[in-house]
């Protein structure tokens, strides 16, 4: 049991362990298993699963499934996780599967489910983004935690939850691998990011171009011309107080002004001015 827990990362089977499973690999018939109706994972890379389907033809299954007894079916065990390999078995033509039983919860369930999905190097950068986010949300992690669990530092977990703050479109872009990862985390709090996520795919853009075709957009963007009424009232307001005076306003007339002081007493001077009139 050691030998096999240690193949499955500190946090699943610390999980495992909280799960009560059989001391023993067991081998139970193809099957006898069913799908997890809490499966995390959306997204079965068809290459990736022909790779493993091969893998398995040659070395069988080294990781065993976890499985649980099946509420609905006494004669079945409902996959908690390895779904991936077991659809594999199914295509190599295996009879027989290595499994590890536990019993869990619906909650356990679902928690060992997502531990055990996004420890996978190969799984969808969203969906590794949405199991951490349901690990935070449904069961009181913390990024620290999340991160030890998962065994990746916590600058990973932070950055990857950031990708479920892009636009819908964008999301949908990197689901069907239009964008990569890398795209990804430029598009992350661009105001104009679906605009340059859909310049990415027309230009055919790499990571590093789509780096600096971003530069050029924000350097644009910092050279746009003040509207010539503000900048007259930043000048009058500078001369008056003795102070540099900045004026930010957008098209609904929203916005903020900023002084710049450089010691107390101009700090005061400011106050004694807006006390003084308001």
């Amino acid at each position: 049991m050691d030998k096999i827990k240690k193949g499955l990362g500190r946090g699943l089977s610390s999980l495992i362990g909280e799960a009560k499973a059989e001391p023993q690999k067991n081998k139970l018939p193809i099957g006898d298993l069913i799908p997890n109706r809490y499966q995390p994972r959306k997204i079965f890379d068809e290459r990736n699963l022909e790779d493993l389907t091969s893998s398995i033809k040659e070395r069988g299954i080294i990781q065993p499934i976890i499985v649980r007894n099946s509420n609905n079916d006494k004669s079945k065990f409902e996959i908690i996780a390895g779904e991936r390999r077991w659809l594999a078995a199914q295509r190599a033509g295996l009879h027989n599967v290595p499994v590890i039983v536990a019993e869990a919860d619906d909650l356990k369930s679902l928690e060992i489910a997502i531990i055990e999905n996004v420890q996978r190097h190969d799984l969808n950068p969203l969906e590794e983004a949405q199991g951490y986010k349901r690990l935070i949300d449904e069961f009181a992690y913390d990024q620290e935690k999340v991160s030890k669990f998962i065994g990746k530092s916590r600058s990973h977990v932070t950055n990857s939850l950031r990708l479920l703050s892009l636009p819908n479109d964008i999301i949908k872009l990197i689901e069907t691998q239009k964008l990569t990862t890398g795209h990804a985390k430029i598009l992350v709090g661009l105001e104009n990011a679906s605009f340059v996520a859909l310049k990415i795919i027309e230009k055919k853009l790499s990571v590093r171009q789509a780096k600096n075709f971003v530069k050029i957009f924000k350097k644009k963007k910092l050279t746009v011309k003040k509207d010539p009424n503000i900048k007259h009232l930043e000048n009058s307001l500078s001369e008056k107080i003795g102070l540099n005076v900045s004026i930010k306003n957008n098209k609904r007339n929203k916005g903020s002004i900023t002084f710049d002081f450089k010691e107390i007493d101009q700090l005061n001077k400011i106050i004694e001015i807006i006390k003084l009139y308001y």
